[in-house]
Parts: C-alpha cells; structure tokens; sequence
C-alpha cells in the first residue's frame, strides 16, 4: 500500500464584496492543519497575492513546517485588483502623479473588513502576532498600513520595496531625496516609535536607475536611508533584517528566495 503524506497546510480561494473598495476582493487563504494550540496561530496578510502560485507559495510552506521550521500561520494572499497602482501607496498623501489616491481606502479594506473576516471565518478570537508583507508597491502598501497601525500588526516584511515614492517629480529642480520621498517623511516625522518589526529585501539587480549618480541603485540607496531613519527613530539591529540578494531582480522568482528567509526570521518555530 502506498502511503500519502498528508500536506500540513489547507489552501481556500474566495471573494470577500469590499464596501470601501466597491468591488470584489479575491483571497487565497494558505491554512495550517493539525494546529494543537489555535490560540498561538499567527496571521500574515500578503498584498499582491496573485503572485503567490508562481512563486510557489504553497511549496515554501510546506517545506517550512515540514521541517518545523516555523509555527502555525494563517497566510493571506489579496490580489490586486484593476486600480492597483491607485489603491496600494500611502494612505496619507498620493505620490506627484496622483497615484495611490485610494490608499485610505484599501487600509480601511484591511483594517474594517479583512482582518474581522479572517476572525470570524476561521474563529480566531486571538491572533498571536499579526504581520503584513508586500512586493514593490504592494510592499510599500503594507509598510504603510503596518507603520500607521502598529496596534494591529507587529512585523512588515518589504520586498523590493517602491520607498522611492515622492511627493515632486525627481527631475523637478527643487527635488531633494531628504523631503520628498514620502514614506521617509512619514517615518521621520511620527512624534514617537511603534513597537514593530522590519524586514526589508532587496536585490542588487533590482534596478539600473541611480539617480544621485552614487554608484549605489536606487531601490537599495532607498531602503539603506529609510533603514535609517528607523534608526534614527530608536529602531536598532535586532527591530530590523535587512537582506540583499546578489543574484536579486525585480521578480517574483527573487521574491520566492526571500520569502522563507523572511518567514523563518518572523515565524520562528518554537
């Protein structure tokens, strides 16, 4: 008889309707079976979750809690939707171009809608730790619902992160690095520190691009300075996991070789 290893992980695809959205949001929920304390069940909500198949997410997991590598998680796949690129950014301010005009209300999706769903749907009265990941804008996306909700989330994991996001367009003459990038600001500006955890990725085949002419790509010159206004903030070495892949690109393939890193660092077995 040919014995089948049961798969330690249960995955749900659905549409949640989104008031504040006005359209349908559709989650892949990558659930932990055999969980022998529910009430040590982490959540992490994973913006561009349409990307999670080819990167092979599910795979990941099961390899992770194959070999006990991390505890029990209720991960959270939200895919984008058409008005990506308005909806992911800083809720607070959208980028020179206007874009991430409905960021405000993709974090009160996330805030007023998903997150009490996932409580409810899976009876998750309480959640151990809750964290937020994101690729690129998607990643910005989480930095900044993470950053401005620190009572709901304790860890954001940024991959390839668009913290290049700014107020002036670079080629503006009056544009300067120091006032302009807005994630920057809104970190540099918080009058006190949250009690939060940083992971941060980044490939050195990210980009060409390298605006200040430094010899340094803009997307790790970018990450390296907002690193260090969390610094600056109080943050130290042991808030934050910086990882820069040599190899690294902007794909989803690069992202798949952060992610256990990343998972292990956060979700530790213990």
């Amino acid at each position: 008889m040919v014995m089948v290893k049961e798969s330690p992980i249960l995955t749900e695809n659905l549409e949640l309707e989104s008031v504040h959205l006005s359209r349908k949001v559709r989650i892949d929920f990558y659930l932990p079976v055999n969980v022998s304390s529910p009430e040590k069940m982490h959540v992490l909500l994973i913006n561009d979750g349409q990307d999670l198949e080819t990167m092979g997410f599910e795979s990941i997991l099961n390899k992770l809690y194959e070999e006990r590598a991390i505890s029990p998680v209720v991960c959270v796949g939200i895919h984008a939707g058409m008005e990506r690129k308005m909806e992911y950014g800083t809720a607070s301010q959208a980028d020179f171009k206007g874009r991430g005009a409905k960021a405000h209300a993709y974090s009160k999706f996330v805030l007023g809608e998903l997150l009490p769903f996932i409580q409810e749907k899976y009876h998750l009265p309480f959640i151990q730790q809750k964290a937020f990941a994101g690729f690129s804008l998607g990643a910005l996306s989480a930095l900044d619902i993470v950053w401005n909700n620190p009572g709901e989330f304790g860890t954001v994991a940024v991959f390839s992160g668009s913290l290049w996001w700014r107020s002036k367009d670079q080629h503006d003459e009056t544009y300067d690095d120091h006032t302009d990038r807005i994630m920057h600001q809104l970190i540099k500006n918080r009058p006190v520190k949250p009690s939060l955890k940083f992971f941060f990725e980044v490939g050195k085949l990210d980009e060409q691009k390298d605006r200040n002419q430094n010899g340094i790509i803009d997307s790790i010159d970018d990450t390296l300075d907002l690193i260090q206004e969390l610094k600056t903030k109080g943050y130290t070495d042991s808030d934050i996991e910086f990882l820069l892949l040599d190899d690294g690109k902007h794909d989803v393939e690069t992202w798949g070789k952060a992610m256990p890193v990343f998972m292990k660092w956060a979700f530790a077995h213990c």
